[in-house]
């Protein structure tokens, strides 16, 4: 039994979902006639209370894109430091957008409002023009940690003030609004563009939804051809994401229960040290003693369990729909024998 935990990007379509894809209808996306495109694009816009969305191939370009479309060569971008379009998007603020990044240390992947205030550059020839904030929630290197909606509304009025557009890497959006309660459309109406990944816990094979006003997604559309990613028949995959925002949001309860279960039987080993509070479905936690993270992930793979090494001290697991209850129980019966 092959328990995957390195991502949740290793899921795969269930029956159900192929189903979905193999009756898709679809024609020609690039003439903005694939229906089940249109039907996905639609269903995510209405969902956040946006105007418009657009389906890409993938997260990093959904956020590359709404980046590209905010900021002109030159600018500056406030994010966190380990935000994943900083460290994890292949330097393509640099590369596609010609601008730079101010990048504040936050917790868990955090920032707060009076950060970004310190963060905005003066009205200065000498300085680059801060034109936008990004936040990520849940945070990747935050441990999967939610931000709490007060400080995204707090950083919102500071980006209202200053005439900075606000941008969401929701990657794992649903994640977040799953554990907290919040709403959608709560989002659709602080931030001037979202983007969400449909290929990780919602289950489909690719895919990722950016969202915002008509004029936004108008120019986004655009950008995404110059990116390359002007597609055909597309409404076979948009199916899928069709799919799984009408039948895998609520589930994700499920991944973020089992990943509490894995951080309480990690919690009474003397080989774990730190473990990051576990929000939702990302577990890290730091190795010590008579292991290294490599070491571990070596053990741990000799029963066929996979996980990632993040860094020489730390661990990373990722619980998806893929990982079932006796998969856990597996586990965590092994974690009980190291």
């Amino acid at each position: 039994m092959r328990i995957e935990l390195r991502s949740d990007t290793f899921t795969r379509p269930t029956p159900a979902m192929l189903n979905a894809i193999m009756q898709a209808e679809v024609g020609d996306d690039v003439f903005q006639e694939d229906p089940s495109v249109n039907r996905l694009e639609a269903m995510a816009a209405r969902l956040f209370g946006k105007e418009a969305a657009l389906y890409c191939p993938s997260g990093t370009m959904s956020n590359q894109i709404a980046i590209k479309v905010h900021t002109q060569p030159g600018d500056e971008v406030i994010c966190e430091q380990q935000a994943h379009v900083y460290i994890y998007e292949g330097g393509g603020i640099a590369f596609n957008s010609g601008a730079q990044v101010k990048a504040i240390a936050g917790v868990n992947g955090r920032i707060k409002a009076e950060q970004v205030v310190t963060a905005i550059n003066p009205d200065d020839v000498h300085k680059a023009r801060t034109s936008l904030v990004c936040l990520e929630n849940t945070s990747n290197r935050g441990g999967g940690s939610c931000y709490d909606w007060n400080d995204i509304v707090a950083i919102s009025q500071v980006c209202t003030i200053n005439r900075l557009k606000y941008h969401l890497d929701g990657a794992r959006l649903f994640n977040a609004l799953v554990a907290t309660g919040q709403k959608p459309s709560d989002y659709g109406e602080v931030f001037d563009s979202i983007s969400i990944c449909l290929n990780k816990g919602l289950g489909c094979p690719m895919g990722s939804i950016l969202v915002g006003s008509a004029a936004f997604i108008k120019q986004a559309r655009r950008v995404r051809k110059v990116f390359g990613g002007g597609m055909r028949q597309a409404g076979f995959m948009a199916a899928s994401g069709i799919y799984a925002l009408e039948n895998n949001i609520e589930r994700l309860k499920e991944d973020h229960d089992h990943a509490k279960q894995i951080a309480a039987k990690l919690a009474g080993k003397d080989f774990v040290g730190e473990i990051m509070p576990v929000e939702t479905n990302i577990l890290i936690f730091g190795v010590k003693g008579r292991f290294t993270a490599a070491s571990l992930a070596d053990t741990l793979k000799h029963f066929d369990i996979h996980c990632m090494a993040i860094s020489p001290t730390q661990i990373r697991m990722v619980t998806h729909l893929d990982v079932n209850d006796e998969m856990v129980d597996k586990l965590l019966s092994v974690i009980d024998g190291l």
